[in-house]
């Protein structure tokens, strides 16, 4: 993508009011909307993250489909998400929003027990060690999660990746996390949820020739 284009789309961005930017000392000295998000879509409809959303496919598919439900795709690439951001508006999708933010900080952008459920879709596995904590599904990251989610609130993890599909599978295991389904190829093997084989994203179409691993867990209360 162009410099241009992404310009363009970083200033479109500010134009929407689905698309909410703050900068990093915003979030760090008390952002506005933590524990107030219902507040913000003026309902008191539960609240489902998609963790590092890109383009925002699962966000908007879901959103359509469950309008009883919130959801935020959280991403810190604006020029992403503003084709999902630019898809709500132009379907007057209302129960979307798009949140900008480092995924690191999302304990900070949303109160204990406000999130209902977290979607990671197709999250950069960081294979390296050196790049372990930055994987999203590491440690570091799963209490931030169990911190955000409500008793019994589920995190669906759909990847391209069989080591990260490993790596998570055994984390959990051994901290005796209720694991609810594991599936390693979800196009040939049954039993995955409908929206995890009817939905793709942009990314996952560019590899469709690579297995699918999908996995739904939640945190012991």
């Amino acid at each position: 993508m162009g410099s241009k284009n992404k310009l363009n789309r970083f200033r479109e961005n500010e134009t929407f009011q689905n698309v909410i930017q703050p900068s990093r000392d915003e979030v760090l000295n008390g952002f506005q909307w933590k524990g107030k998000w219902q507040s913000f879509f003026n309902n008191n409809h539960p609240i489902i993250l998609e963790l590092g959303c890109g383009k925002g496919e699962y966000t908007i598919a879901m959103a359509k489909r469950n309008p009883e439900f919130n959801y935020i795709g959280v991403d810190i690439k604006g020029a992403r998400f503003w084709r999902g951001a630019k898809t709500a508006v132009e379907e007057n999708i209302t129960n979307v929003v798009f949140l900008r933010t480092q995924i690191e900080l999302i304990d900070l952008c949303f109160a204990t027990n406000e999130v209902a459920e977290i979607w990671i879709t197709f999250p950069d596995p960081q294979i390296k060690f050196k790049r372990t904590k930055h994987r999203l599904t590491n440690k570091s990251f799963l209490d931030k999660y169990q911190l955000i989610l409500q008793p019994n609130g589920i995190v669906h993890l759909k990847t391209d990746s069989e080591f990260l599909h490993g790596y998570t599978l055994g984390l959990l295991s051994g901290l005796g996390y209720p694991i609810l389904y594991s599936n390693n190829d979800v196009y040939h093997q049954e039993g995955a949820p409908a929206i995890v084989t009817e939905v793709q994203t942009f990314y996952e179409k560019m590899f469709s020739h690579k297995d699918i691993t999908y996995l739904q867990f939640k945190f012991p209360i």
